[in-house]
Parts: C-alpha cells; sequence; structure tokens
C-alpha cells in the first residue's frame, strides 16, 4: 500500500542528524494486536463506571427513560465519524493519533493546536478520574470494612501504581486491563440477566419496548442525554495512539476500532435500557431524583434487588477497579501523546525517548505522573470535594475538548483525501462520512460549551467559561508552539505528524 510523501525538509543536509537520532527512540512494534488496542479504548470508556456514574445522571438531567435510544443514536454517529477515520488511518501510521491525523489533514498549525488540545483534554480526563476512584475507594473500605482515610491516601496509591505500570511495558498494562475489563463486563451482565430473566419493575413486570419509543427520545433533555452519551465514548482515539506498537496497523486499528465503539455502544444501550425497565420508565426521573445527590446509586439499588447483597458489593469493588482501569488507560495515552510531541518538536526533546529495556515512552509516563500529583495536591491543600470539584470539573472539560478533536479529525480526514485522491477513491469513506462526522461532532462542542455550568452542575460559577476558555488558550498555545517550531528548526515543522513506517527493531 502507497503512501502519501512527507513534505520534505527545508534543508535536508540539516535535518538528517537531529531527525535520526529522534527516530532512534522507538517504541516497541507488533505486541499488541486488534483485541489488545480493543482493551485501551474500552477500559478509557470503562463500562462499568459509565454505567453507574454516567448514564444515572444523564437519565436525570438528560432525556429519562429514552437515553438506551439516544446511546444508538450516538453509536451511529460515532460509527460514521470511524469510517473516514479508520479509512486514513489505513494509510498512516503515527502514535500522534488526532494530532497528526490534523496537521497532515489541515496543516501544522492546525496540528499544533490539536496536539496542545489533546495534552490538555486527555491530562483533565486523567486526573479527574482520580477523584470519582479516591472517593469511590473511601467509601467502600469505610462501609465494608470500617477502614476510614482521607480520599487522598487511595488517589496517590493508585497514582504509584500507574505509575510503575505506565513507566513498564505496555503489555504489562494489557494484562491488567484484560483482568479488571473482563470482571465489571461479567458483573454487569449478570445484573442484566437477572433483569431480563425476571422482569422489570424489581421482577413484577414483563419488559416493554417504551425506552426505544420516539416519545421517550424527546422527553426531557436530549441533547444533555446525547452529551452525556458522549463522554460514554471519551478514549475513542486509543486505537490509532497504539499504531505504532500494534501488529499490522493497516488493519489492526481499523479492526480494533470498530470492535470498541460496536461492543461498547452495544453493551451500553442493552444496560440501560434493562436499568430503565428494572426500575420503570414511568416516573423514572422523579425516582431519580430522590436519590440526590448521590444518583449513581441507582445501578447498586438494582443490583441488591436482582442479585442480591453480596453481588453487589462484589459489583461496588469492580466499580472501583474500573475506575483504575480508566485511570492506566489515560495515563498510557498521555504518556505516548507526549512521546510523539517530544519527538516531532512540540514538546522538550527529552519527553520523546523511550526506555532502553521497556521500550516504553517511560519520560512521558514520568511526567503525567507528576503533573497528576501536583493537580491533585493543589484540590487536596485547597479542600475541595474530590467528585464535585475534581472529578466534574476536569473530566467535563476533557470531555468537551476531546470532541472538539474529534470534529477537527474529520475535517482533517476530508482534507486529507482531497489532496490524495489516489488513495482512496471510495467518496462515502472520504468525503461523506467525514463531513456527517465533523459537522456532528462540531454541533455537540458548541452546544457543550453553551451548557457547561449544567453540565459541572453550577449554571452560575464562573468556571462555566473559565474552563471551556482553557481549551481556547490550549489552541492558541499549540499554534505558536507550531510557529515557533518553523522559526527554530524548518526540517522539524515539515516533518510534523508524518507517516511512520513500522519497521522491527533487531530481536523484536
Amino acid at each position: 500500500m502507497t503512501h502519501p510523501p512527507s513534505i520534505p525538509p527545508a534543508d535536508p543536509s540539516a535535518t538528517t542528524s537531529d531527525i535520526a537520532r529522534r527516530d532512534s527512540y522507538r517504541l516497541k512494534h507488533g505486541r499488541l494486536g486488534v483485541f489488545a488496542v480493543a482493551f485501551f479504548v474500552i477500559s478509557a470508556a470503562a463500562p462499568l463506571t459509565a454505567m453507574a456514574g454516567g448514564a444515572p445522571v444523564a437519565m436525570l438531567l438528560g432525556n429519562g427513560p429514552g437515553i438506551p435510544l439516544a446511546y444508538v443514536v450516538v453509536s451511529v454517529i460515532l460509527l460514521i465519524f470511524a469510517v473516514g477515520y479508520t479509512a486514513m488511518a489505513r494509510h498512516h501510521t503515527s502514535t500522534g493519533a488526532f494530532y497528526s491525523f490534523v496537521t497532515r489533514g489541515l496543516r501544522q498549525p492546525a496540528g499544533g493546536a490539536a496536539a496542545i488540545i489533546a495534552l490538555l483534554g486527555y491530562n483533565a480526563m486523567q486526573i479527574g478520574l482520580y477523584g470519582l476512584f479516591a472517593a469511590a475507594a473511601a467509601g467502600f473500605f469505610s462501609d465494608t470494612l470500617g477502614i476510614d482515610l482521607p480520599w487522598w491516601v487511595y488517589a496517590f496509591l493508585a497514582m504509584a501504581i500507574i505509575a510503575v505500570l505506565g513507566y513498564r511495558q505496555v503489555d504489562l498494562s494489557v494484562k491488567v486491563l484484560a483482568i479488571l475489563v473482563s470482571l465489571e463486563f461479567l458483573i454487569v451482565l449478570i445484573l442484566d440477566a437477572a433483569i431480563l430473566i425476571q422482569g422489570g419493575q424489581g421482577g413484577t413486570a414483563p419488559l416493554t419496548a417504551t425506552p426505544f419509543t420516539w416519545s421517550s427520545f424527546i422527553s426531557g433533555s436530549v441533547a444533555i442525554a446525547l452529551l452525556f452519551n458522549f463522554a460514554s465514548f471519551i478514549g475513542f482515539e486509543a486505537t490509532t495512539i497504539y499504531s505504532e506498537e500494534a501488529k499490522d496497523p493497516k488493519r489492526t486499528v481499523p479492526r480494533a476500532t470498530y470492535v470498541a465503539v460496536l461492543t461498547i455502544g452495544i453493551f451500553y444501550t442493552i444496560t440501560t435500557y434493562l436499568m430503565v425497565e428494572g426500575q420503570g420508565a414511568a416516573g423514572l426521573q422523579e425516582y431519580l431524583a430522590t436519590l440526590q445527590p448521590d444518583p449513581t446509586a441507582f445501578l447498586f439499588v438494582l443490583g441488591t434487588t436482582y442479585i442480591g447483597a453480596t453481588l453487589t458489593t462484589v459489583m461496588s469493588l469492580l466499580f472501583i477497579s474500573s475506575v483504575f482501569a480508566a485511570l492506566l488507560a489515560f495515563h498510557n495515552a498521555v504518556a505516548r501523546y507526549l512521546y510523539a510531541l517530544g519527538r516531532e518538536g512540540l514538546v522538550p526533546a527529552q519527553l520523546g525517548r523511550t526506555h532502553t529495556k521497556h521500550l516504553s515512552p517511560h519520560t512521558g509516563s514520568a511526567s503525567q505522573s507528576v503533573l497528576a500529583l501536583v493537580i491533585v495536591l493543589i484540590f487536596v491543600i485547597t479542600q475541595q470535594d474530590p467528585v464535585l470539584a475534581l472529578f466534574t470539573w476536569l473530566t467535563q472539560l476533557g470531555t468537551l475538548a476531546i470532541i472538539l478533536l474529534m470534529a477537527l479529525a474529520s475535517f482533517a480526514v476530508l482534507a486529507f483525501f482531497a489532496r490524495h485522491r489516489d488513495l482512496d477513491s471510495n467518496v462515502a469513506r472520504t468525503m461523506i462520512a467525514p463531513i456527517v462526522g465533523g459537522v456532528a461532532m462540531t454541533a455537540v462542542a458548541i452546544y457543550a460549551a453553551s451548557q457547561f455550568g449544567l453540565l459541572i452542575g453550577n449554571p452560575e460559577s464562573p468556571l462555566r467559561w473559565i474552563l471551556p476558555a482553557l481549551i481556547v488558550v490550549a489552541a492558541i498555545a499549540g499554534v505558536i508552539a507550531a510557529v515557533m517550531l518553523k522559526g527554530r528548526s524548518p526540517e522539524l515543522y515539515a516533518q510534523m505528524g508524518r507517516h511512520r513506517d513500522i519497521e522491527l527493531l533487531p530481536g523484536q
């Protein structure tokens, strides 16, 4: 398969040593297959976290019993996005993922903006999740074992474990994630099966098709429902982030993308349908309001009703491990972004180096761990709530940033194939799907920004505009970084986001 030529460097004689030195730091190729890559995406989506944490809030603030159909709509939009995204992934390999796609499609300044937005978004998602993890762990151990420790103890303990796993080889992380994700899927499937067998409304009524009716879909706020549902899929980009470590990335990345989206979409749709039926569609939002300030207890209430207290306790423990799996997946994503950007000159070159033994992006991993430590310490010192502040503020910021990245990536795919028509003549893949995906993502991002106060739980807070403004600041910083790189090293600027053929190192 042919690949579009990289933009030629301004001065080839000046580029050889610097670019060759940067390229000598490689990730270990060929260790990740389709399901390993898909696991990273699914882990970042954190299925149990989404169903226990996100879905009840989406039902309460969104369209109530219409959430299952909203998941179908979001899944379809993401599959349309994936058509163009994977079409470009077949011709372009880079662990820079969205950044690399945007650079090759919309050119270097836009790529610089995408790079810093990505760092902001994924760091915000990862660090924010420490709040949810710590609060859940503190509550579980206090309630079940009588161990009362501050929430931040659990946050720093998780941080230390993730720092070790992120520093070492990626296949070690895969093994950890495979176990955790399999167990969280299993416990929710057990609950799903119980509701399916016993019936709805606590086992007293037959299941109905009410959650899939148009009237249910348009009840309440459809837009808020779609926004929360999109947040459940964040981590989508991980398939291309691991492309340089994948077995045959031209096939692995597209397949892993579709496996991940279909798996998550079907699982979310079925589970939320059974959650709605388990309580009953009528009066669902009123019931969830009675659970305030913690509507996330909904799944565990259903668990107690349908599978008993013991398995519900197991579910609570797996909820904690689900958040941990998401933390690890996002940590790995940030480390690889830093590696890609360090290799290409947008951030310090030290971040673009890999470990001599593990071939992991160890400097990027260590840097992310230090940043997480500093941010969480700030929240601890200022005595902020781990869920209402640390988790909510940062994960909603991360969601908005990544939706914007997906919109940029769609338009980048369109521009890429417009310049390289010889690579793919399928108009549906290279034009129609990117346009539809890009417009849909842009609309979602604009609405999310306009409703940001509601998304963080305080419509009057100045954070409703301060946090989204950070994305604008990041974009400007990214453009400046690209322009400065052009002045400092035209050859590196010319090579930004380039396709990287996968060649195994000796012994791999």
